[in-house]
């Protein structure tokens, strides 16, 4: 039945010139004897050879296709085209094929080295080598051609993936490196982090299209706040930096921060307060009206007691939801300033002497 030059490339009959040149260009690889030093490589990289030289010619694989191995090396006789005979391709005689049996001249022709190791490696003002001729704008996988040479007390490689060898701008296979995370501070207000709110942040980016030209893009980009945030909270837009061919647009974070408030500073989900009390009232006692966020004030009974400067009083349910029970609140921390008197009258450092001794 003769050689199936199909089934020895791994393609189906009918397949693409593309197509029989990446299976050549995979198997040649993987069976090149510089490579693969196996019992049968040399052999098989042989018939891988003998294969792609008849496929790759639309000649030979008109004949081979009409009439196998046989029909194409002179095993069924010369003659004229018709009547089930060999085709005739205007010498007069009938077709007939010898491989020149030398896979190394085949593999030089496609890939402009016999060796691709060394070609592959060699010196070049790009890092690269010069070789592998024949492979432009084909997708050569590295894996492929260097696997193996470590075994062999050559240097040692990682994996890496398939990179565009050639000439043209087409887009390179190897990982793209995305830009670093562009970060932006939000201020709000504890008025919003107690109910929650919507921030709208307008961001303009640059980008860069293939054929040159830059244009700017201006979007809005709309912030959730969710009831209780605490500051440091991060809420990031994946790729929305700027476009540029080769990298992933970098991601852009917008980072909480608690706005300064006229009267209360933060604690967590706590709510702190420094109520300014005369030393009169410190003393004797008073009734505190408390402001609340909410804008109300609260009634703090202060009769009882001497307020000194470590005293604080706590409100429940006055401060910030908590960020994963929001129906919960945390407390009202009111401390006190104790306000002295810049002078006294002798009369009235007499009563307080009196009193307090």
């Amino acid at each position: 039945m003769g050689k199936d030059y199909y089934k020895i490339l791994g393609v189906a009959r009918g397949a693409s010139d593309d197509e029989i040149k990446k299976a050549y260009r995979k198997l040649a690889l993987k069976y090149h004897p510089d490579k693969n030093q196996t019992s049968g490589a040399e052999e098989k990289f042989k018939e891988i050879g003998e294969a792609y030289d008849v496929l790759s010619d639309s000649k030979k694989k008109q004949v081979y296709d009409q009439y196998g191995e046989e029909g194409l090396k002179g095993g069924m006789g010369g003659g004229s085209s018709g009547a089930g005979g060999m085709p005739n391709f205007g010498n007069g005689q009938g077709y007939s094929y010898s491989y020149h049996g030398d896979p190394r001249a085949t593999f030089s022709q496609f890939f402009g080295g016999s060796n691709p190791f060394a070609s592959f490696f060699s010196a070049s003002p790009g890092g690269m080598g010069g070789g592998l001729g024949g492979t432009e704008g084909m997708d050569i996988d590295i894996e492929e051609l260097i696997g193996g040479i470590g075994n062999r007390g050559g240097a040692q490689f990682g994996r890496p993936n398939s990179f565009n060898y050639g000439s043209g701008p087409g887009p390179s296979k190897q990982a793209r490196v995305q830009d670093k995370t562009i970060e932006k501070e939000v201020p709000v207000s504890l008025e919003e982090i107690a109910k929650g709110a919507e921030k709208k942040m307008k961001i303009s980016r640059r980008i860069q299209h293939d054929d040159g030209r830059v244009t700017n893009e201006e979007k809005v980009l709309k912030i959730t706040i969710k009831p209780g945030w605490k500051a440091g909270t991060k809420v990031t837009f994946n790729q929305e930096g700027d476009k540029v061919p080769g990298k992933i647009p970098a991601d852009i974070a917008f980072i909480i921060r608690d706005k300064p408030h006229p009267i209360f500073s933060r604690d967590g989900a706590n709510l702190k307060y420094t109520y300014k009390i005369p030393l009169r009232e410190a003393l004797c006692g008073t009734l505190v009206q408390v402001p609340t966020l909410e804008g109300k004030k609260v009634g703090l009974n202060c009769g009882g007691e001497v307020i000194k400067p470590t005293t604080s009083k706590r409100l429940q349910g006055y401060g910030l939801p908590f960020p994963k029970e929001p129906h919960r609140r945390g407390d009202l921390i009111v401390n006190f300033e104790v306000l002295f008197p810049d002078q006294l009258s002798n009369s009235s450092k007499q009563t307080l002497y009196d009193a307090l001794s």
